[in-house]
């Protein structure tokens, strides 16, 4: 019998993900294929600009309605790329924290599983890996960087580790 691969578990154990704060999430295309967009010539500043795809366009058409449907949440910050996509996603809830700190109750990974799901059914196929990247945002200095980060992200694609060359 072949032995799977083990996957290791990404998010911060016994951690609430509905609690209030910022949290930097990465997700990709399966494969990294640049399904979502290509980078083109120059724009603003002499940075290059990225050209979303059909798929690109249906992905943000969703991501901008992320606000509307979970209250008390703010998409910040995102770039989709050619392969994957950054967002600083913020929770301000005045009733504090809904849920336990379970997995399955956590509002972060919920509005993942949404976004791919209704994507997926939108595309008429699974385009996303499995699982995703989050950072839980401590302090306004990482918020900076990691604000930064997705603005350059363009600019220095070929450096980015999500790059694959073609």
């Amino acid at each position: 019998m072949k032995d799977l691969p083990v996957r290791k578990h990404t998010r911060l154990r016994n951690y609430n993900y509905s609690n209030n704060g910022a949290y930097f999430i990465t997700f990709c295309v399966k494969g990294r294929h640049e399904m979502l967009g290509r980078i083109v010539g120059r724009g603003d500043l002499d940075a290059p600009l990225i050209e979303l795809s059909e798929y690109g366009l249906i992905v943000e058409q969703y991501i901008n309605l992320i606000e509307s449907h979970y209250d008390g949440v703010i998409v910040d910050k995102y770039v989709i790329m050619t392969n994957h996509i950054h967002m600083i996603v913020s929770i301000n809830r005045t009733n504090g924290a809904s849920g336990s700190p379970r997995p399955t109750n956590a509002l972060i990974p919920n509005l993942m599983k949404a976004l791919k799901k209704i994507t997926n059914g939108e595309f008429g196929f699974n385009m996303w890996q499995t699982g995703y990247y989050d950072h839980i945002i401590r302090n306004k200095n990482e918020l900076n960087k990691i604000w930064r980060y997705i603005d350059e992200n363009p600019v220095k694609w070929q450096e980015d580790c999500y790059f694959v060359n073609q």
